[in-house]
C-alpha cells in the first residue's frame, strides 16, 4: 500500500500571487500525450476507458453536488480527468488506483495542471475492492467515479460498506448497470444490486453519457447513478451479512416463489415458509417484488428465531 501527497511546496507549484486559479482539465490530446510517454494501453482487464471530454467531467462534478467541505474519494482516476475537475470544486481529493504506473504519474499531472490544488490531493495505490478507511489519510464524504466497468458494483457495494462516512456517491457505471442500480420493484431488471443500493438510501439514475467520450470508445453507452445516504438500518455489518445473504438467496432461483428460493438459506422449503409468515411476507411471492424493507424484516425474523431474542 503507497500513498503518495503532493504539498503546496513541490517544485511542480508555482505561486501565483495568492490567487486560486482554475485546474485546466485534460482534452483529447493530452490524453493520448500522458498515455503514450507511459506506454499505457487500455486493458479490458482492468476495465479502462479514460474519458477525455471536458465538458463531461463538469457536468459530473456538478451532478455530484459536491463542494469546499468535501473529502472526495475517487476511484480509478486513470490519468486524471475528473480528478482536475473534481479538484476545482472539493475541499480534497483522495484518489484509488490500482496501477502503479498511472498513480504514479497523478501528482505531477495535479503539479502541472492544477498546482493551487497540489495540496489537496492524495493518490493511493491499492485496489479498491478491498481499500479500507485505515488505508486513506483523510476520512471522504462522497464518493464520485468512473468506476471499471468490469467490477463496478462489488466496487460500490464494498465503498459503502467500509467507509459509513460517505453522504453521498455519485458513480459512472454500464449503461446497463445503472439501469440495474436504479431499479424499482416489480420489474425485470430488479435485482441484486438495486435492493443492496437501497439499503444505504435513495438509489436514482443521474444521467447518460455517451460512449464518444471515452478512449478508447467502448461499445456500449454509459450511465450516471446518485447514493443519498440515509442509512436507515444502522451500520451494524452483522445485520448487513444476514440481510445480503437473504437477498442473494431470494435471487439465485429468481423465477421460484420465495419459499422455494430461500429453502437453502433457510434449511427447507417449510422453514422459509415460517421465516416468511414470520416476517409478514407472502411465501408465493417472488423476490422481484420486494422491497429492501422485506428483506431487513426477513433477516431480522431469521436472527431471531436463531438467538431466541
Amino acid at each position: 500500500m503507497a500513498v503518495v501527497h503532493l504539498s503546496a511546496g513541490h517544485p511542480l507549484t508555482p505561486i501565483l500571487g495568492g490567487m486560486q486559479s482554475t485546474p485546466r482539465l485534460l482534452g483529447p490530446a493530452e490524453i493520448r500525450a500522458l498515455a503514450a510517454e507511459l506506454d499505457v494501453r487500455p486493458t479490458k482487464t482492468l476495465g479502462q476507458n479514460f474519458v477525455h471530454d471536458a465538458n463531461t467531467v463538469r457536468r459530473i462534478v456538478t451532478t455530484s453536488g459536491v463542494g469546499p467541505d468535501d473529502v472526495v474519494l475517487e476511484v480509478g482516476p486513470g490519468l486524471g480527468s475528473l480528478t482536475l475537475a473534481l479538484l476545482g470544486v472539493a475541499g480534497r481529493v483522495v484518489a484509488v488506483e490500482i496501477d502503479p504506473k498511472l498513480a504514479g504519474r497523478l501528482p505531477q499531472t495535479i503539479g502541472e495542471f492544477a498546482p493551487d490544488a497540489a495540496s489537496n490531493f492524495d493518490v493511493v495505490t491499492a485496489d479498491a475492492l478491498t481499500v479500507t478507511p485505515d488505508d486513506l489519510p483523510v476520512t471522504p464524504t462522497a464518493l464520485v467515479a468512473n468506476l471499471p466497468y468490469n467490477v463496478a458494483v462489488p466496487v460500490l457495494l464494498h465503498l459503502m460498506a467500509e467507509f459509513p462516512t460517505l453522504r453521498t456517491a455519485l458513480v459512472m457505471v454500464q449503461a446497463e448497470v445503472a439501469d440495474r442500480l436504479a431499479a424499482t420493484p416489480g420489474g425485470r431488471i430488479y435485482g441484486v444490486p438495486s435492493v443492496k443500493a437501497r439499503y444505504y438510501g435513495d438509489v436514482t439514475r443521474a444521467g447518460a453519457i455517451g460512449k464518444h467520450v471515452f478512449w478508447p470508445a467502448p461499445k456500449i453507452e454509459s450511465g450516471l447513478v446518485r447514493i443519498e445516504r440515509t442509512d436507515p438500518y444502522g451500520h451494524d455489518a452483522d445485520h448487513r451479512l444476514r440481510t445480503f445473504a437473504a437477498i442473494d438467496a431470494a435471487f439465485s432461483q429468481r423465477r421460484k416463489t420465495m419459499r422455494s428460493a430461500l429453502a437453502t438459506w433457510a434449511g427447507s422449503p417449510a422453514r422459509a415458509e415460517e421465516l416468511l409468515r414470520s416476517a409478514d411476507i407472502d411465501p408465493s411471492i417472488r423476490g422481484e417484488r420486494l422491497e429492501v424493507d422485506d428483506f431487513v424484516r426477513l433477516a431480522q425474523a431469521a436472527e431471531t428465531a436463531e438467538t431466541g431474542r
